[in-house]
């Protein structure tokens, strides 16, 4: 086990990367996965017509701590943009190469793509979705009865991801971060993840929710669920938000 581990961080130093297909000159992917045609888009709250509670950064960061337990109350669907765009929303745009969103990624290529287990959102109906960041929309991957159920087996069956008004799932496209960065992408794009998240459970905090990071699920279930080829996208990172209780509750 330990050596599988010294292996994958010997071959992806930089001395023994293979050229990245940018070096080569090979057009740059898509800066964001393609929606399929006559996909039907929910567009979210702009940004700037979202208003949410002023809090101190520093008190943000005291108190942030992993939540599992929620109360069943909604979220808006404001809240909701504001928290997917605090962690993958788009500030800026130089296209095809790069976009600057509201945390950092490796070259600016941003490999993380945001799904979303929704439970108890107002205006959206149960279900998994897809944030679309252009042009800031969602699009329904699954509705049917069970997805809550199926997620939550997916996640090695946490109870805290049926009870949360949204879990955050993020996956990547590897080769978004390859074309540019060769075998190193593979050891990047787990820094990506840990800054949205780390993004989230601040963002949360400021509109009343709790967070509680997920490290722990079945590759090929997330896979099967999302309808995506893990040699092509995999799921690298989850995160249960939901209203907190009135009371304190025990926390990590």
């Amino acid at each position: 086990m330990h050596q599988t581990g010294m292996t994958f961080m010997e071959l992806t130093r930089y001395e023994h990367l293979t050229p990245s297909d940018q070096n080569l000159k090979k057009p740059p992917p898509p800066l964001s996965k393609p929606v399929p045609g006559g996909v039907h888009y929910i567009p979210l709250p702009k940004p700037g017509t979202i208003t949410v509670p002023p809090m101190d950064l520093r008190l943000a960061i005291e108190e942030r701590r992993s939540l599992r337990h929620y109360r069943k109350d909604p979220l808006t669907i404001e809240e909701l943009a504001y928290l997917i765009w605090c962690t993958q929303g788009i500030v800026q745009v130089v296209d095809p190469f790069y976009t600057l969103r509201n945390v950092p990624s490796a070259g600016g290529r941003h490999a993380l793509e945001t799904y979303l287990l929704i439970n108890r959102v107002e205006k959206l109906s149960p279900g998994l979705y897809r944030y679309v960041p252009f042009p800031h929309s969602l699009v329904e991957i699954d509705s049917t009865l069970g997805i809550t159920d199926r997620v939550m087996a997916a996640c090695l069956g946490q109870a805290f991801v049926r009870s949360s008004a949204v879990t955050f799932i993020w996956s990547t496209v590897i080769y978004r971060m390859a074309w540019r960065y060769s075998e190193r992408a593979y050891r990047l794009v787990h820094l990506d993840a840990g800054h949205a998240c780390q993004n989230l459970y601040l963002a949360a905090g400021q509109v009343g929710c709790g967070t509680c990071a997920i490290g722990a699920f079945d590759d090929e279930l997330m896979a099967d669920l999302l309808g995506i080829t893990i040699e092509d996208e995999f799921v690298i990172y989850c995160a249960a938000v939901g209203k907190k209780p009135e009371k304190p509750v025990e926390q990590s």
